[in-house]
């Protein structure tokens, strides 16, 4: 049996790797790391985009709650009376209002 000589690396890396090779791994590694539309930066936008998009949410929310409570107050004349007694203070004239805070 005959045993196989040992290769240097360099000889290893003369036949394994070329130019081409080291080129593209570098534009690879540029492209997810380094670029304006790396790996990190795609992981900010997208936590951007879904905090944002919580907001709207919130903001939906609130605005339906303020449509609802305009509608209530254009056709109820009692609700807007109770709105005016508890947010503003105000009282007939033949009555007395205490504020406790």
């Amino acid at each position: 049996m005959k045993s196989l000589p040992k290769r240097s690396f360099m000889q290893w890396c003369r036949r394994y790797i070329s130019v081409s090779l080291i080129v593209a791994v570098g534009l690879i590694v540029y492209i997810l790391f380094f670029s304006d539309n790396s790996v990190s930066e795609t992981y900010m936008y997208d936590r951007q985009i879904d905090s944002l998009n919580m907001a709207i949410r919130n903001a939906g929310d609130s605005l339906e709650y303020y449509r609802s409570q305009e509608e209530r107050l254009n056709t109820d004349p009692e609700a807007m009376e109770q709105v005016v007694r508890e947010n503003y203070h105000m009282q007939r004239h033949d009555e007395d209002v205490y504020v406790v805070q």
